[in-house]
């Protein structure tokens, strides 16, 4: 199997969907550039032509509308936002026409549009350009919300995406761009039946990430193995709907629970997982207090020395990790 890193699986799967179905486009702007996508797209225009990789002006308005109203003309376009943080600028067309578009019609009309949004953050880059959100979006009904960790989920789950007929808040983080992995030939799959996986088998604690997040989980069970505890790692992977039956049943075994999470606290994700465990196991099965690991609630500093502390990093995991495995079964 060929070896490829995560912007490069993402080419692949725009490669395939540019040329296995032509009612797929892309728009958005800085689609010609590195600078703006990596080398998630490169020379796309070339192979495809430039009115089916559509690089715009700055109008993060337009182009969403434009997109979503192509979805309802038998299209299934991809808009791409270099930043989350600008597709603020479209979420009325992206919450109130998208994601309702299906439920106002009965069922009758479908909006298969692929909002494509970069986490891109660090840097000293500043509050307004290192937001995720991916929390804020999956609070929204009919909208899918998918966060790939894997060079083969950022492959697999964006062709899915654009395959789906509900509109998909796809978020991929450019400091997983150099991850390298495997790629095996691409297979399509309904993103209808995908949910959290197990991607490291442990006894001690069940450790949950989604996408960079699932990086920093799976390095923190790297290091905490060779002080003999055993890390059970779960990427999330589609955080709406939210499916996490193998959370369940990961903590049913390890009787301890860590959520990593790269946003806010406040209405998080990880207070969603959590809740959703104490709900649903019964009483002791837990052994410890579960825990939370987020962002600090403030928005990202500017100075480097401040980032430095902002951001999680797999030695703070470690060892809040430590505090909660205090003793073996």
């Amino acid at each position: 199997m060929p070896i490829k890193n995560y912007g490069e699986a993402i080419r692949e799967a725009f490669d395939y969907l540019l040329g296995q179905y032509p009612n797929v486009f892309t728009i958005g702007q800085g689609l010609w550039s590195p600078w703006y996508v990596g080398n998630s797209m490169t020379e796309l225009e070339i192979k495809f032509g430039k009115d089916r990789v559509i690089d715009t002006p700055v109008s993060e308005l337009a182009t969403t509308g434009a997109a979503v109203g192509a979805s309802l003309c038998g299209y299934r376009p991809i808009v791409i936002h270099p930043r989350v943080d600008f597709a603020l600028l479209a979420t009325d067309q992206i919450v109130n026409q998208a994601a309702k578009w299906c439920h106002m019609f009965g069922g009758k009309a479908h909006a298969p549009v692929t909002f494509r949004c970069i986490i891109n953050r660090g840097g000293e880059q500043g509050a307004q350009h290192s937001q995720s959100l991916h929390s804020w979006f999956a609070h929204i009904p009919g909208l899918r919300v998918v966060t790939p960790y894997s060079p083969e989920d950022a492959r697999d789950l964006l062709i899915a995406s654009v395959l789906c007929n509900d509109p998909v808040m796809y978020i991929d983080d450019r400091w997983l761009y150099n991850h390298q992995a495997d790629l095996p030939p691409i297979k399509e799959y309904d993103l209808a039946i995908q949910g959290a996986k197990r991607i490291i088998k442990g006894e001690d604690i069940t450790l949950v990430g989604n996408g960079f997040t699932t990086h920093l989980c799976v390095e923190a069970a790297k290091q905490l193995q060779s002080q003999n505890i055993s890390c059970e790692v779960i990427d999330l992977r589609i955080l709406n709907p939210l499916k996490i039956e193998a959370i369940w049943d990961s903590v049913k075994h390890t009787g301890r629970l860590c959520v990593i999470d790269g946003d806010w606290q406040n209405c998080g994700i990880a207070g969603e997982i959590i809740a959703s465990v104490v709900e649903y196991l019964p009483i002791g099965t837990l052994l410890a207090q579960p825990m939370r690991l987020t962002l600090p609630n403030a928005p990202a500093p500017t100075s480097k020395s401040l980032e430095s502390i902002y951001y999680l990093k797999v030695e703070d995991i470690c060892k809040k990790i430590k505090t909660i495995v205090t003793k073996k079964r």
